[in-house]
This record gives structure tokens, C-alpha cells and sequence, in this order.
């Protein structure tokens, strides 16, 4: 975990501020996300700002990529109507939501510790984050 502090980002926020919307914005209509794609698309000497835009983006991607197929999945037991695998489906939603809890736990740590001008890295993500933001 880096520190580093102080500068402005292209679009003229404080370094900190740029680097906690980034995954704030995400529980507003997926607004991280977007911020975070302008972000890596503008500024391009920022690390601190890039690095956690990029960091969210993969956040989001893998959020994305496991949860959506785990609740059609989940949703489709229920459909089909029998106990077995109503109770498949409950504890796949049981799954999904723990994940899902634990997504916006590290979500939630990673704002704080960006708008604390640190570059903390999520467990796998934060160094692929790190390597493609440069």
C-alpha cells in the first residue's frame, strides 16, 4: 500500500475525491463505472486516480461476471417448481448473497482507503489493476 497524497485529476477534482467515486458512484446506477472509464480515457499522468478507476472497472467486471449468471441460475431452480431444487435455489441465493456482501465490503474499503490517497490493492484484482492502468 502506497500513500500518495495531494494533485488534481484532469477533470479538476482532488486526487482523493476522483479515486472514491470511482466505486462510490457504483452504488448510484453504475455511475463508477462510468466516471472510472472517463477517468482512464483522460487522465493520463494520475496513477493514484487511474489505478483505482481501473481497480473498479474490474471490481464491476467480476461483480458482473459472478453474481448475474449465479441469480439467473438461482432464479431458474425456483422456476422449475420442485422442492429439491427450490432448495438449490435458496442456497445458491444464500451463496450469491454473501459474495455479493463481501464485493461491497472490499468495494467499501477500497473508497476509504483511496480517498485516504492509498493505493490499496483488492486480493488478485488490485495488481492486474495496477500493471494495465500504467
Amino acid at each position: 500500500m502506497q500513500n500518495m497524497s495531494g494533485g488534481k485529476t484532469a477533470l479538476g477534482l482532488d486526487t482523493n475525491v476522483g479515486a472514491l467515486i470511482c466505486y462510490v458512484g457504483n452504488v448510484v446506477c453504475m455511475l463508477g463505472l462510468i466516471y472510472s472509464i472517463v477517468v482512464l480515457v483522460t487522465d493520463k499522468t494520475n496513477k493514484l486516480t487511474r489505478f483505482h478507476a481501473m481497480q473498479s472497472i474490474l471490481l464491476t467486471a467480476t461483480n458482473l461476471v459472478i453474481l448475474l449468471p449465479g441469480y439467473l441460475i438461482a432464479t431458474a431452480f425456483f422456476l422449475m417448481n420442485s422442492t429439491v431444487t427450490s432448495l438449490l435455489g435458496t442456497l445458491l441465493w444464500l451463496v450469491i448473497a454473501i459474495v455479493g456482501l463481501a464485493m461491497f465490503v472490499l468495494m467499501i474499503i477500497a473508497a476509504i482507503k483511496g480517498f485516504n490517497n492509498e493505493m490499496y490493492k483488492i486480493p488478485v484484482l488490485g495488481n492486474f489493476a495496477d500493471k494495465w492502468s500504467n
